[in-house]
């Protein structure tokens, strides 16, 4: 029976067991099945892009197998490396008879170094064929096997859960998934170049600190054992950012995680990146002008101002619409809800059959109108403008006078939101007052709402130059630019709850 049926019909275990023989065999053959190094001159798709030149050329390279068909004293085998795939083949007269009878006991996982020359087969495909085998790594734990024929895949490692907790399994088996993270490090690196052009400073704040704040969210908590009191894992960078335009910096930017201790779904991760951008002297519309250069950058480099995404036809060639937030409510609910009160907007609940929490404040009944009736409307990119101050306590009020709003931006596409932008509140006066104001929200049950930074305020006394601000998430842009559903498809290690024994 070949080693390759009995795994078939043995257990894990078994499995394992009879890998780690193999191992012990192969070392009183005098075998090192760990060895330290192997000299790579060409990678797979390098040969196959460029076997005319290469032909009858001696190349070395190596990779993990992925497929094996022995016959007899010749086998043909797919290594897969960083590239790709490419056709191995391997005969007892070409690599002798000891290198031949130590192949026979590898199996499908097992990383080889092969030296040969470029060919072809009868049926066209490229192919090396072996003159030296060195075995680089022996696989312990099995695969999962996928069949390919035509192109296409045949059992598929596709569990979702199982993909997402075991990732180097998911990037082993599924190359698609390898483009997709391949992809996120380039819209990273595009952000980078995008910003550095424009001369903003690339700078880093602390992810542990003593007060949390710059967004509505809860706060996940750890203790300093060398300080001796708690700290928070940031939510978001805006105060920290703040403190630097204080300081004189007068364009910055940081690509950090954040960590908010909420629900999972597929657009949520408790562990996020983001960027956050500012610069002195600007407003939310000049803000406007840039994101939207910036989204029609990385889309532009990612060879997708057209997609598809969630069934919808994006188009990011055309201008961004704006539109002011009560103008949307007005215009998907029928109503004008401008003046509308708490006890307003909770009869509004009632009479559209929604379900309110009657502990819900004004800036939660806003919040949760405008997802359960105006977001999914926004399909095109659409700058959502003009929010109430009561949502946006780090924003300055309009300038036309009106004290209830705030120049504040969301861009929406698609129906979820991408980016969150304020002409920045430079008033220690007023900023005080409205962090006060969440602080008495929190009081009263908003678990979300901001606390007071003593320091981040005396910042504020000592002077921050008019201000545009922006932050935006990357994970959720990735999503849109791979065409992916969920945002654990672009996060490699998503948050899971732990396996049960």
């Amino acid at each position: 029976m070949s080693d390759e049926h009995q795994e078939k019909h043995s257990t894990l275990q078994d499995i394992i067991a009879l890998r780690k023989e193999k191992v012990h065999q192969l070392r009183e053959m005098g075998v090192n099945p760990y060895p330290y190094s192997f000299e790579v001159t060409h990678k797979s798709q390098e040969i196959i892009d460029n076997y005319e030149s290469l032909e009858n050329q001696e190349v070395s390279v190596a990779g993990r197998m992925m497929s094996i068909r022995i016959m007899g004293k010749a086998s043909f085998v797919h290594i897969m490396d960083g590239k790709g795939k490419i056709q191995i083949y391997l005969s007892q007269q070409d690599i002798g008879e000891k290198a031949y009878a130590i192949f026979k006991m590898l199996d499908i996982g097992d990383f080889i170094g092969i030296k040969g020359r470029v060919m072809k087969t009868r049926t066209g495909e490229v192919t090396i064929k072996g003159e030296s085998m060195t075995l680089l790594c022996k696989n312990i734990r099995p695969i999962p096997i996928v069949k390919e024929k035509d192109g296409v895949l045949h059992d598929a490692f596709r569990d979702k859960e199982l993909r997402y907790r075991k990732r180097y399994l998911d990037l082993i088996v599924n190359p698609d998934v390898h483009e997709i993270f391949i992809k996120r490090a380039a819209i990273l690196r595009w952000t980078r170049e995008f910003f550095d052009a424009r001369e903003y400073l690339e700078v880093e704040t602390p992810i542990l600190q003593p007060v949390y704040g710059g967004a509505n969210a809860r706060p996940f908590v750890t203790f300093y054992n060398a300080l001796d009191t708690n700290f928070y894992l940031r939510i978001a960078d805006e105060l920290y950012l703040k403190r630097l335009l204080v300081g004189g910096f007068e364009k910055v930017y940081e690509i950090s995680k954040n960590f908010r201790n909420e629900g999972i779904d597929r657009l949520h991760n408790p562990e996020f990146t983001a960027i956050e951008f500012y610069e002195v002297y600007v407003d939310y519309e000049y803000m406007m002008d840039l994101v939207e250069e910036y989204i029609q950058t990385i889309a532009e480099k990612s060879g997708k101002m057209t997609l598809t995404y969630e069934g919808h036809m994006i188009d990011f060639s055309v201008p961004f619409q704006r539109k002011a937030m009560f103008d949307l409510f007005e215009e998907f609910l029928g109503t004008d809800i401008r003046e509308y009160e708490i006890p307003d907007l909770q009869a509004l609940y009632k009479k559209l059959g929604r379900k309110v929490d009657s502990a819900w404040n004004y800036g939660q009944l806003i919040n949760e109108l405008f997802k359960e009736c105006v977001e999914s409307h926004l399909i095109q990119p659409t700058f959502v403008i003009d929010y109430p101050k009561a949502i946006s306590p780090l924003a300055k009020i309009k300038r036309d006078g009106n004290e209830r709003l705030v120049e504040r931006f969301e861009l929406y596409i698609a129906g979820n939101e991408y980016a969150n932008a304020f002409t920045e509140l430079n008033d220690p006066l007023d900023q005080r007052e409205r962090l006060e104001n969440q602080a008495k929200l929190r009081e009263l049950g908003d678990l979300e709402a901001q606390v007071v930074d003593e320091d981040f305020l005396q910042a504020m006394e000592t002077g921050m130059p008019p201000t545009g601000g922006v932050g935006i998430g990357l994970d959720r842009l990735i999503m849109l630019m791979t065409e992916q559903s969920s945002i654990k498809d672009v996060i490699l290690f998503p948050a899971m709850r732990p396996e049960t024994p």
